[in-house]
């Protein structure tokens, strides 16, 4: 939820960063790029730390960076000096993931394992509507650089986590009995077969991303911006709004999403909603009216981002617990590698086009994760070792 806050955030304001700082939409999407690479390079890093640390003091570590820097952003005074804040907030944001996904996914039964990563996953909506909330309330009152500020409360979640959170049993056992064991040999275990998979689950989530950060990065500059600039021209309140009651959508696809993958499979569930999310996204796409977007938002929210529920479950029940968080930061960021461009393809491709055109790209990279399917094994009710 509070890694979910505070990135959105920067969408939230994004059409009046443009304004103030003087910034096209190319630069505009380029920002986001390098949130997503930095995000990459710190999910790599924190995969490989979870595994030989612990899992809770990477998920520490990572949330008290993405905090700080949040917050940074709304001191910066040109393009540069933002460039810089959003690299570190990346950084610590990719972080979490990894060391989360393997938290949970090593302290849940298999039967339950895709609920509960669901349920965890869904509070990502929850996170983006209290980003539509606050901006909504604090913009028109503070401007954006207060909006940013408010992004330094998840850094109080570190105390918690250290007081209340416990290293799952099976990482101490893990530690215990093969300390060196434990380091990540990646090239010894990903040969063959696995590492077919491997590559295939990486692009399948590469693409996955690019279609959800090109299309939701833009969502609330697509909706304010002023006609002539290829918006719908909506109030600051209204664009909140819709963006708010998408998150609805977005919440309900998260956690259903867990409960079809442990009942029907990760594979039918997964091609489902991605090929559900391509529909959705062009229709989405070619509707300008606020009161169609308003009830086919919460659609374009739940098939187009509940999928990522089944990432953790999936990836966990791959590979081996020594190097599970390892491979989990690997397949999930180098994933993000790939999609960094998707916020700047989406914002020159709408300066060249317009919106609709640049969001029919988001349309395919859909199609195309679902055709990755074709190399992906079903998993589901793997016992984890």
């Amino acid at each position: 939820m509070l890694d979910s806050f505070d990135v959105m955030l920067y969408a939230m304001v994004l059409a009046h960063l443009m304004a103030d700082l003087g910034m096209s939409k190319s630069t505009g999407g380029l920002m986001s790029s390098l949130t997503l690479l930095a995000a990459a390079a710190g999910g790599i890093v924190f995969g490989v730390l979870a595994d030989r640390q612990g899992r809770t003091w990477a998920l520490r570590s990572s949330v008290l960076i993405y905090s700080v820097f949040t917050a940074a952003c709304g001191l910066a005074s040109s393009v540069p000096m933002l460039a810089v804040f959003r690299i570190f907030l990346g950084f610590g944001m990719g972080g979490e993931w990894a060391s989360g996904a393997a938290l949970v996914s090593e302290t849940w039964p298999a039967e339950h394992r895709g609920k509960a990563l669901g349920f965890v996953q869904s509070f990502w909506a929850v996170g983006y509507a209290a980003a539509a909330l606050v901006s909504g309330i604090v913009l028109p009152l503070a401007g954006w650089r207060a909006v940013f500020f408010v992004g330094v409360l998840p850094a109080f979640l570190v105390f918690w986590v250290q007081k209340r959170v416990e290293e799952p049993a099976l990482w101490r056992a893990q530690m215990a009995t093969a300390r060196e064991a434990s380091r990540p040999k990646i090239r010894s275990l990903i040969r063959g077969r696995l590492l077919g998979i491997t590559a295939a689950v990486t692009l399948m989530n590469a693409f996955t991303l690019f279609a959800w950060w090109g299309f939701n990065t833009w969502i609330p500059s697509y909706l304010s911006l002023a006609p002539a600039q290829g918006g719908i021209g909506l109030s600051p309140g209204l664009t909140s709004t819709l963006v708010f009651f998408m998150q609805f959508g977005m919440w309900l696809g998260y956690l259903t999403f867990g409960y079809f993958s442990d009942t029907l499979g990760r594979r039918r569930t997964y091609l489902a909603f991605l090929l559900a999310a391509a529909v959705f996204v062009f229709a989405y796409a070619n509707v300008r009216a606020p009161l169609v977007l308003f009830f086919l938002g919460p659609f374009v929210a739940f098939f187009g981002t509940g999928y990522f529920s089944g990432f953790g479950a999936l990836t966990a029940e791959l590979y081996p617990t020594r190097i599970r968080a390892t491979l989990q930061g690997f397949t999930y960021n180098v994933g993000r590698i790939g999609s960094a461009a998707a916020p700047l393809a989406i914002g020159t491709l709408a300066q060249d086009r317009g919106f609709g055109p640049a969001f029919l790209l988001a349309s395919g990279a859909f199609v195309a994760a679902a055709v990755m399917w074709i190399w992906i094994p079903e998993t589901r009710g793997r016992a984890l070792e």
